[in-house]
């Protein structure tokens, strides 16, 4: 047990925290943007997992790391795009068009991997390249806080910055009232001259650059590889995460570090020689309890109003 504690309280276990929560908190942070605009954006896993891809692609070709991770977000925009025209113009059940995406993503990703460096599995014989790391000065020489702040991927404190540019894009500018007010009443939002469609077009755009920088985050500074489904289910993580947060930013980095919390440890408790099987699931055991819990404390709430309301209807 001594070992078990000495790790949660090093300062490697929380720089990991911060590490593995990266991902997540790009892809929640998609999330809200489209659920603010009334439209749940299932396919974040496709479209990290598309754009991890593409990152290390033209990283390779390049030689530039921020070329690669240009063209990983320009993808998941495009992606995002798509969506939004499959079930916007076409008419497609939004759910179904996502999962096909993520379908397409988890076999298109390992073909275009074989088409281009002839990998199936990992792309080992590309010369990708990573993003940078950022020591912060003077942070960085602080004992026990310095080694869990300083350090990282410069992605990683661009996922943190980008909850209060969220925050701020969401409350503060126009735009971020327009889909807000077609996520909560389309019909009232379109009587007064906003375009439905056209706002959630942007939304779900934003969404699928957000996913973009989660996935050029998992190839190109997580790791420095793309391999076959390396997303690991984190899009659909980040989903749970952006629904229990309260579909608000900090909600959703809250979230994010909880889960992230749980994905470092089980990486942490390999070295504890606990059997893979069960570490490898805690992940997705916190995410079901999660979402149970919050369910749970939803229901009682929608429970509540309905009795005040009775209440009030019978005085």
């Amino acid at each position: 047990m001594s070992a078990f504690f000495d790790i949660i309280f090093s300062s490697h276990f929380g720089y990991s925290v911060l590490r593995v929560s990266t991902p997540i908190l790009f892809a929640a942070l998609g999330a809200l943007i489209s659920d603010k605009a009334g439209v749940i954006n299932i396919a974040l896993e496709g479209i990290m997992l598309i754009s991890a891809l593409t990152g290390v692609i033209f990283s390779a070709i390049t030689g530039s790391a921020f070329f690669g991770l240009f063209m990983a977000v320009l993808f998941g925009g495009l992606v995002g795009l798509s969506l939004g025209y499959f079930s916007l113009n076409l008419k497609t059940n939004v759910i179904l068009a996502a999962v096909a995406i993520n379908l397409i993503a988890i076999g298109g990703t390992v073909f275009i991997l074989y088409l281009v460096a002839g990998d199936k599995g990992i792309s080992s014989s590309l010369a990708s390249k990573v993003l940078p790391k950022i020591n912060i000065p003077l942070l960085q020489n602080i004992p026990g806080i310095g080694p869990i702040f300083s350090g990282h991927n410069v992605l990683t404190y661009l996922a943190f910055l980008s909850v209060l540019f969220i925050w701020f894009f969401l409350y503060k500018t126009p735009l971020g009232l327009r889909i807000r007010a077609v996520g909560e009443n389309e019909h009232a939002a379109d009587s007064v001259g906003i375009s439905v469609v056209k706002t959630r077009y942007i939304a779900l755009t934003i969404s699928g650059i957000l996913a973009g920088f989660g996935g050029a985050y998992m190839s190109m500074g997580y790791v420095s590889w793309f391999s076959r489904d390396m997303v690991a289910g984190r899009g659909f993580i980040a989903l749970a995460a952006e629904a229990m947060g309260g579909a608000t930013p900090i909600g959703c980095m809250l979230t994010s570090l909880l889960f992230g919390f749980f994905d470092a440890l089980a990486n942490s408790l390999q070295l504890l020689k606990i059997p893979y099987e069960f570490v490898s699931m805690l992940p997705y055991v916190a995410t079901v309890v999660g979402l149970v819990i919050y369910t749970i404390r939803k229901t009682e709430k929608i429970r509540r109003i309905q009795e005040k309301a009775a209440e009030g209807g019978n005085a």
